[in-house]
């Protein structure tokens, strides 16, 4: 079994997404071949476990690969460890649904067996206090992404929401452990100066794990064109969220206009998917309602929030497929980039 130029060639089950009758023999067709990587999904982060069985909905989305958000900056920095704990339990206690990836290998191999690979990611550099060894610990637990700060500065660099000052000296330190670790850096939330200054830094490819174009759509979370293609510049990939605010709409028509713009401006290469579902919406609503800073109301934070969720990929591809997207595009896009990123950074 292999992976070639971005075509699936080995055993493959069949999803419930890929029977479905509301889209097209070639949409299914896509879907199966495809290693279907979403690379932002945020269960709830106060330990309710009536919510990971919903991870099911990956797998029947056609999803094959999915990193689980486990803090972000508003949390104690030991608030990750505690997450990374209990989620590790649940998925290692139904090893015939799951797969807690290690290298890009375990990728491959949960997808030729049918069940859902599943890595970690931390939002902001909070998560490793003054320590840069925890981003050691956290790789060794299975956190494959990072990103340098949430809407927010801090002690590595600036937020997309606060007075950018740049990446510091503990920023760079963070940036070459990460690299030398085999840890992906993320630029979502991060505000553009600081990472300008990360590519500029970096030495290995970057990603902007849920962020889009603010061409599309005016808002502080989404991101210029020239971070898009400097992000490109470096081997990396830009994967879209699905969330209303950031679309102006959550439609799959509107989502797919703006990985249209994306795939346009740096090339089907570099664009891929984060969906960023809330599986708990009351949950964040409480966050965000506690975190005025964070999350401005006149930005369009709320308790309305409205998200895309995992059973839209189907139809999104089959509306890719009718703007005359080839099979090798999306099979790249759906997860062959995320994938290219990961044989070059992770260990």
């Amino acid at each position: 079994m292999h992976l070639n130029r971005g075509r699936w060639t080995g055993a493959r089950p069949v999803s419930e997404a890929s029977t479905s009758a509301d889209i097209s023999p070639m949409a299914s067709r896509v879907l199966a071949d495809s290693l279907v990587w979403d690379n932002h999904g945020c269960m709830p982060l106060m330990t309710k476990p009536d919510f990971l069985p919903q991870l099911s909905r990956y797998r029947a989305a056609g999803v094959n690969m999915v990193s689980l958000n486990v803090t972000y900056d508003i949390y104690p920095w030991h608030h990750g460890l505690r997450m990374l704990a209990y989620f590790r339990a649940w998925l290692a206690a139904r090893p015939d649904d799951f797969a807690i990836v290690r290298t890009v290998a375990d990728v491959v191999e949960a997808k030729c067996a049918g069940k859902l690979a599943v890595s970690f990611d931390i939002e902001g550099a909070c998560a490793i206090d003054d320590e840069l060894s925890l981003i050691d610990l956290y790789y060794e637990l299975g956190v494959r992404w990072m990103l340098m700060a949430y809407n927010r500065n801090n002690r590595a660099g600036g937020g997309c929401k606060d007075q950018d000052t740049g990446l510091t000296d503990f920023g760079r330190q963070v940036v070459e452990r990460m690299a030398n670790v085999g840890m992906v850096v993320c630029l979502s939330h991060t505000g553009e100066r600081t990472a300008m200054e990360v590519i500029a830094h970096s030495r290995k490819p970057v990603i902007l794990s849920h962020s889009n174009p603010v061409a599309m759509w005016r808002h502080r979370r989404n991101v210029s064109d020239s971070l898009m293609r400097a992000v490109a510049e470096t081997g990396g990939v830009v994967g879209l969220n699905g969330l209303g605010h950031f679309l102006g709409g959550t439609s799959p028509d509107i989502f797919i206009r703006h990985l249209d713009y994306a795939v346009n401006l740096v090339g089907p290469e570099h664009v891929g998917l984060g969906l960023d579902y809330v599986f708990d919406v009351s949950e964040l609503s409480e966050i965000i309602a506690s975190n005025p800073g964070m999350f401005p109301p006149e930005e369009g934070y709320g308790d309305t929030l409205q998200m895309i969720p995992p059973e839209s990929l189907p139809a999104i591809v089959d509306g890719l497929l009718k703007r005359g997207y080839s099979s090798e595009n999306l099979r790249a896009i759906l997860g062959g980039n995320f994938l290219r990123v990961a044989q070059r950074v992770w260990k």
